[in-house]
C-alpha cells in the first residue's frame, strides 16, 4: 500500500512537473531569452548521472535532453531510483541508481515501465526517432505489452508528453542514444 501511495504521488508530481516545465519553456522561447538554452543543457549535462558517449551527438541537443530526462523520467524509469543509501526521502544524500539507469522495471499495478537505454544498434528502447515520437505524442505500445488493456500505454503520461516539441522529444532521444545500456534489477 506504501509502494502504491508512493507510486501514486511520484506520477503525480511528474505530471505536475511536464505541465509547468511545458508552462515555462513557451514562455522562455517567446521571452526569446538566449541565455536560457545554454543554461539548460548546461545544466542537464551538469546532473547527468552516467557517463555519456557524446561521439558522433550535439553536445547542446544531449544535454537539453539530459535536463528533460533527469527531471521528469528517471523516477519511472530507474528501479529502485536511488543507490542504496542515497534516498533523499530518508534524509540521505540524493545518489542516483546508475547501475539500473533508466532500465525500466517498476511495477504500476500489472504494468511495467520500459528499459528506454539503447539496446545493441544504439537505439532507446529498440526505437527509431519516428517511432520514439510517436510513442511520445500518441501513447502506442509498440511491443504491445498488455493486449488486454488496447495498444496505448496505460501509464506513462504520454498526453503531457504529446505537448513537447519536435526539438524537445529530439533532445530526448539523443539523451537517451548517449546513455549506456543497463538491465532492469532483478
Amino acid at each position: 500500500m506504501k509502494r502504491m501511495l508512493m507510486t501514486s504521488i511520484a506520477v503525480a508530481g511528474l505530471v505536475f512537473s511536464l505541465v509547468m516545465a511545458g508552462s515555462t519553456r513557451a514562455q522562455d522561447v517567446t521571452a526569446n531569452d538566449s541565455s536560457l538554452p545554454e543554461k539548460v543543457w548546461k545544466r542537464g549535462l551538469a546532473i547527468a548521472p552516467v557517463a555519456l558517449n557524446l561521439t558522433g551527438k550535439d553536445k547542446k541537443t544531449v544535454g537539453e535532453g539530459s535536463y528533460i530526462v533527469n527531471t521528469n523520467c528517471v523516477g519511472c524509469h530507474t528501479n529502485p531510483e536511488f543507490a542504496a543509501s542515497g534516498n533523499p526521502f530518508f534524509g540521505q544524500p540524493e545518489q542516483t541508481n546508475t547501475t539500473n539507469y533508466l532500465a525500466g522495471g517498476a511495477q504500476f499495478g500489472p504494468f511495467v515501465s520500459a528499459n528506454i537505454t539503447p539496446n545493441a544498434q544504439g537505439l532507446p528502447a529498440g526505437l527509431t526517432l519516428a517511432q520514439f515520437t510517436e510513442v511520445m505524442r500518441t501513447g502506442k505500445d509498440f511491443k504491445n505489452r498488455h493486449p488486454q488493456f488496447g495498444p496505448l500505454l496505460q501509464v506513462m503520461p504520454w498526453p503531457a508528453f504529446a505537448k513537447y516539441t519536435d526539438d524537445d522529444i529530439e533532445a530526448i532521444y539523443e539523451y537517451l542514444r548517449a546513455v549506456p545500456h543497463a538491465e532492469p534489477a532483478q
